[in-house]
């Protein structure tokens, strides 16, 4: 019938693709497409943009796209100047021109650091968006690609240095290799020069974990804090097997190079620095789900992990942890309660340390943190803090955890630029009330100006896989207040915005939660007399298309306009694919006949109705031809489907950019444009 759309070279494939193109093509490349594209592309340009640096040795290191470097650059400049815009930052490495000497498409993925050498990384090239990517070792003091060193395939993979001369690498380059999702399972000791397949196993995740991943802690490095009498600075090599997404259990070697797994659950998500291990509880299984543990990391111990639980964060109604990390000296993390954040840093060099509260500024809607120095391993506990919201621009702090005074004050602000003009607009934070009863909340992003009832709303969700949303500042989403339309960001069940079972509730048989509290708020917003179904759209990518696609199957009275992004469409086939038996855990087995008639209530693909019975709001279906997460037949089968059916979806499945929509700024500001250029008929346009 339509599963030909599920090969990517069968001559039938590319046909349904390029007619659909031209015909999505001719219907959104209007004038205003066209000019929002060149102003998306001036925003990812931009001369003036916020940076936040990450320091190597005595360098800071940025990257950025640019009207000549699309692609972009790769930059550094001395760590004792201030890193602004105007500086005079010195190009390390750039992507554009090696991509022209190569003849091949890379996107830059970021860089490994080698904790000896911290001028010397593995830079990550994404072959063209996908998750394939290749390793590459380069000399950053040098500037330039390290004759005879790493140069590993485009594969699924991702690497750790145990030396200056030896990396664990782990790659997807052979069945035995990957997992059954096709996520690299085999850690492998590599030299320069020998091929992947050469290398000696040191640590095998299964074949039904989705992944595996190591790390080596080098205490002996930089001046870090050793809190431990002894004074240990042996190594400790560590090992995660993740069972399922957000499900791990985490190994220490002994002194004898013997792995022993941590006494820990499996439901949780940790870090790990030389002394502690902190954990996040997403269950009741050995304490209060939504608590954050501290423990004493113990590998050449009687057990490698000390049983004495310290919990730093209690649970509480609506709270969740939006961010958490162990530094040398310190432990940081972020509490949201019901949205409103709190930051926290607690002193692990002092027994009789409490948490201390940092002072975030006023009116910040988030807050998020990165360590300044690439590899935690080196340099100083300095967090570059920024604090914004939907329409407050970023702002760049310094914060240094070391003080002892409450609270701890943010210094040296530097500000963003501002990418739009939000004078008259206004945010808020609102709930509407699910049909089992919860409380959802939402912030609603109001234009400058608006008819009551009229009003165009564009919501976003995601709802799945713990995945948290925040408020943020958007030059993308600026220019579509500017244009008049609202803005709505939904923090629907499967995420964990108000804790670990905002998530798990909404998981297998739950999973109509999430698509109820949607729609929710759709219905909210209209009885509140912002607005009117019709004026009403929703989007959302991956999990999120899978979201948009049932607010269209399920609930078409309550939209406008449905712009689908890489969805997953087809929930009785999506494990055919390798990634997708990864998500087995989060939605259910198709090949469980329970879990199977569950997903059916709501799988998009097999709720279509004629055209005869069920009239549909206005469609995009948005798709890449190289997503080797989602693979594109989901979007195609559903298009045809619907067609099929009588109705008059658009389709398009870009050449490139994979499964989060990468590429050169030009690409990247098209493909927003173009869903744009869709809604602008469908809700923004006066009709």
């Amino acid at each position: 019938m339509d599963l030909f759309l599920e090969s990517d070279d069968d001559p039938a494939t590319r046909a349904f693709v390029e007619e659909r193109n031209a015909d999505s093509q001719a219907a959104l490349d209007t004038p205003a497409m066209r000019e929002d594209a060149e102003a998306l592309q001036l925003m990812m340009e931009r001369d003036d943009r916020l940076i936040l640096p990450a320091r190597r040795g005595n360098w800071l290191f940025d990257f950025r796209r640019s009207k000549d470097n699309p692609l972009g650059l790769w930059r550094r400049l001395p760590a004792d100047q201030d890193p602004l815009p105007n500086a005079e930052w010195e190009t390390v490495f750039d992507l554009d021109a090696f991509c022209a000497s190569e003849g091949k498409r890379w996107i830059y993925a970021g860089a490994v650091t080698c904790p000896w050498e911290p001028t010397r990384v593995l830079l990550r090239l994404s072959d063209g968006g996908s998750d394939l990517t290749r390793l590459l070792e380069f000399d950053a003091e040098a500037k330039e690609i390290v004759a005879g060193g790493f140069d590993l395939p485009a594969v699924r993979s991702h690497a750790n240095w145990l030396s200056r001369d030896e990396i664990c690498y782990f790659g997807a380059i052979d069945e035995f290799s990957a997992t059954m999702s096709g996520w690299p399972r085999v850690g492998r000791r590599l030299q320069r020069g020998v091929a992947p397949q050469e290398g000696s196993i040191l640590y095998e995740a299964a074949r039904t974990d989705v992944y595996g991943y190591a790390f080596v802690i080098d205490p002996a490095l930089g001046d870090a804090v050793i809190d431990d009498p002894s004074g240990d600075r042996r190594q400790i090599h560590v090992f995660f097997a993740g069972h399922q997404i957000g499900k791990m259990s985490i190994h220490a070697e002994d002194e004898k190079g013997a792995l022993r797994r941590l006494d820990l659950p499996v439901d949780i998500e940790a870090d790990l620095n030389h002394s502690h291990c902190l954990w996040l509880a997403k269950s009741d299984e050995a304490v209060a789900a939504g608590s954050l543990v501290l423990q004493r990391l113990t590998p050449f111990g009687a057990a490698p992990l000390d049983a004495e639980r310290q919990i730093i964060s209690l649970p509480a109604g609506g709270r969740s942890i939006r961010q958490f990390r162990l530094l040398r000296g310190h432990a940081v993390w972020i509490a949201e309660d019901r949205l409103v954040p709190t930051m926290f840093v607690l002193d692990l060099t002092r027994t009789d340390a409490e948490p201390l509260e940092v002072a975030l500024p006023e009116g910040v809607e988030s807050v998020s943190f990165t360590p300044r120095f690439a590899d935690l391993q080196l340099g100083d506990d300095t967090l570059w803090v920024v604090g914004q919201g939907f329409l407050l621009p970023p702002t760049r702090y310094l914060l240094d955890p070391s003080e002892q005074r409450a609270p701890l004050a943010l210094k040296e602000p530097q500000a963003s630029p501002a990418y739009f003009d939000a004078e008259g607009m206004t945010s808020a934070l609102l709930e509407a009330v699910s049909e089992d009863g919860t409380r959802v909340p939402y912030h609603l992003v109001l234009p400058k100006a608006f008819k009551t009832g009229e009003l165009p709303v564009l919501i976003y969700g995601y709802g799945g896989f713990a995945a948290s949303l925040g408020p943020h500042y958007s030059g993308t989403t600026g220019r579509w207040l500017e244009q008049g339309g609202a803005y709505v960001q939904a923090y629907i069940r499967g995420g964990s915005e108000l804790g670990p079972q905002w998530h798990s509730v909404a998981k297998r048989e739950g999973r109509h939660k999430a698509f109820e509290d949607f729609v929710a708020i759709a219905r909210d917003l209209v009885k509140r007399g912002y607005t009117k179904p019709s004026r009403i759209a929703c989007t959302g990518a991956s999990n999120g298309g899978l979201l948009s696609a049932v607010m269209l199957t399920r609930y078409p009275q309550d939209f406008g306009a449905v712009w689908c992004r890489v969805p997953v469409i087809d929930m009785t086939r999506f494990q055919q694919f390798p990634a997708g038996r990864a998500w087995i855990d989060e939605y259910g087995d198709p090949d469980d006949e329970e879990d199977r008639r569950f997903m059916l209530d709501y799988s998009p693909l097999q709720a279509i109705r004629p055209a005869s019975q069920q009239s549909y709001p206005a469609l995009y279906i948005e798709s890449s031809s190289n997503d080797d997460r989602v693979h594109p037949s989901h979007a195609r089968r559903f298009a045809l489907r619907l067609e099929q059916a009588g109705h008059r979806p658009l389709f398009h499945e870009f050449g490139s950019g994979g499964h989060g929509g990468a590429g050169n700024s030009a690409e990247m500001a098209r493909r927003t444009a173009m869903g744009y250029s869709f809604l602008r008929g469908a809700i923004l346009e006066p009709r």
